[in-house]
């Protein structure tokens, strides 16, 4: 039996259909988009790139560090303290790393960096203040407000600063920290003149000035405004007498304890 077959186009005189695959554009938004994305990825591994250059790269390694606003301490201690960042890129170079560097120099209080490229790191050094002499045995101590020794001395009048009695024991008592606390608010032209401070409490502390006079400052109260009203008395011109009447006698004692209502005696 023969095969069957369909209807051929054939037949007809024509020939079959091709199949055909339509391109359709793609549209504009997406074209956007897909541009926005590649850009962005490009500028990402750019910045990578150069990130990665900073933070290894020998090229902005430490060579030099600058300090500025010691005075107590030799540069070349400093120095000592951070030689472990030095050849160090400067972008991994942190402010708690050179401060945990520089706190093994009791004179250093606290620090800030700044890189300047491409080899150089400015370190701002704050130092502590000695704010009296603490007579310990034979010798005498440099101390900041907390007690912390920043030097010795065998000779006192070398060293413009107040005497505090009792030796390393003190230091830490109540007494000690409100002596401490008030020579720390007072200025530098003040304490210059003090030869030595003492507390029969928190609350009574009195100075004494190389003169003999003497201060009552009382508690930590007003700081600021006693300091002020202290330094105000000091350099007050002394009263010129009246025609016929005897001269004043000098003030020996001034009492700031209430600093609104100072009383000279």
């Amino acid at each position: 039996m023969p095969p069957r077959t369909g209807p051929s186009n054939a037949a007809d005189g024509q020939d079959a259909p091709h199949a055909q695959v339509l391109a359709f554009p793609v549209p504009r938004f997406k074209r956007r988009r897909r541009t926005i994305v590649y850009s962005v990825a490009g500028i990402v591994a750019v910045l990578a790139l150069v990130m990665s250059f900073a933070l290894f790269s020998p090229v902005l390694a430490v060579k030099t560090v600058v300090f500025d606003g010691q005075k107590l301490v030799d540069p070349k201690i400093l120095e000592h303290a951070v030689a472990p960042i030095f050849g160090k890129p400067l972008p991994q170079v942190t402010a708690e790393e050179v401060q945990a560097l520089l706190g093994q120099v009791v004179q250093v209080k606290s620090s800030r960096i700044e890189a300047r490229p491409p080899s150089t790191l400015h370190v701002r050094i704050v130092e502590r203040i000695p704010v009296a002499l603490l007579k310990n045995e034979d010798t005498y101590l440099l101390v900041d407000q907390e007690g912390v020794e920043l030097g010795t001395t065998t000779d006192p009048a070398s060293v413009s600063l107040p005497l505090i009695d009792g030796g390393k024991a003190v230091i830490g008592q109540d007494t000690f920290n409100a002596m401490t606390a008030v020579l720390a608010n007072l200025p530098q032209s003040i304490l210059a003149q003090l030869a030595n401070a003492s507390a029969a409490s928190p609350d009574a502390v009195e100075l004494k000035l190389v003169d003999g006079r003497s201060v009552i400052w009382g508690d930590a109260s007003d700081m600021e405004l006693k300091a002020v009203v202290l330094e105000a008395l000091l350099n007050a011109p002394v009263p010129a007498p009246e025609a016929g009447a005897p001269a004043p006698a000098p003030v020996k004692v001034f009492d700031v304890s209430a600093p609104r209502r100072p009383v000279t005696r």
